[in-house]
């Protein structure tokens, strides 16, 4: 049984000393739930998208078929709730920020597209589902920021071809990219503690990646319970921003 703890300070000194003890060979592996504390929502949670009303269900509007048959209603939909340029990295981000800088982390491997890690300093970052930073022409391979896209009304057109833009976003229906997969894995497999936080681990084949780890300590932080609590040595149920205050 997996030990669990719910005190946020419990929680804070835990991993300090689990990544004090990694030497270095850690890896965070992280979700939706991270930026949570930063006012972006996330999917699955009684106040997530999945909960929302829309004309068509989110994982239909963030399907590469509903980017192909219905492009405008899906930037209207990517603009208004994928887009979050006001949201700052809390203390989560800034954390694992600070432990790569230190030598205490490896790399972060996240399934978010929001790009706050970055933006709070982390260097090695695997983005598993894209970003929403880039948005590459499908003609010429012009990218775009994600500013450009806000300015511009209904379907974008590439401003230096004219072509189609779609996001650098992996949708529904599409692979993820085999070249970060591998480099997640890598850093994964090397890894003697890893971190997985804001995730209920449901979505494949990024939660799948896990299977790799062969390491000596697995800690689940997360506000809600997860189907693979069973795997972990430490379950960690606060929020996760307090949980890396340390």
């Amino acid at each position: 049984m997996p030990i669990a703890i719910t005190n946020p300070q419990e929680a804070a000194q835990t991993l300090k000393q689990l990544f004090e003890e990694a030497h270095g060979k850690a890896t965070f592996f992280g979700g939706a739930g991270v930026s949570t504390a930063s006012g972006i929502p996330d999917f699955r949670s009684v106040d997530g998208l999945y909960h929302q009303k829309f004309a068509y269900p989110p994982e239909v509007m963030l399907s590469h078929s509903f980017y192909v048959s219905h492009t405008e209603e899906f930037y209207e939909f990517y603009r208004n709730k994928m887009i979050a340029l006001d949201a700052k990295p809390n203390r989560a981000h800034t954390k694992l920020a600070e432990l790569e800088r230190d030598g205490q982390l490896l790399s972060v491997v996240t399934q978010n597209i929001d790009g706050l890690h970055q933006l709070a300093g982390s260097q090695r970052v695997h983005e598993l589902h894209g970003s929403v930073h880039r948005n590459i022409c499908q003609r010429c391979g012009h990218v775009h920021s994600a500013e450009w896209v806000l300015d511009q009304a209904g379907v974008p057109v590439c401003e230096a071809c004219a072509g189609p833009v779609k996001p650098d976003v992996v949708l529904y229906e599409e692979a993820l990219d085999s070249q970060v997969m591998d480099a997640a894995i890598r850093d994964i497999a090397a890894s003697k503690l890893l971190v997985i936080g804001g995730t209920s681990l449901v979505v494949y084949p990024a939660a799948g990646l896990i299977r790799y780890f062969g390491g000596d300590n697995v800690v689940i932080v997360n506000r809600d319970p997860t189907p693979q609590e069973s795997m972990a040595d430490y379950v960690i149920s606060c929020d996760i921003a307090q949980a890396f205050d340390f």
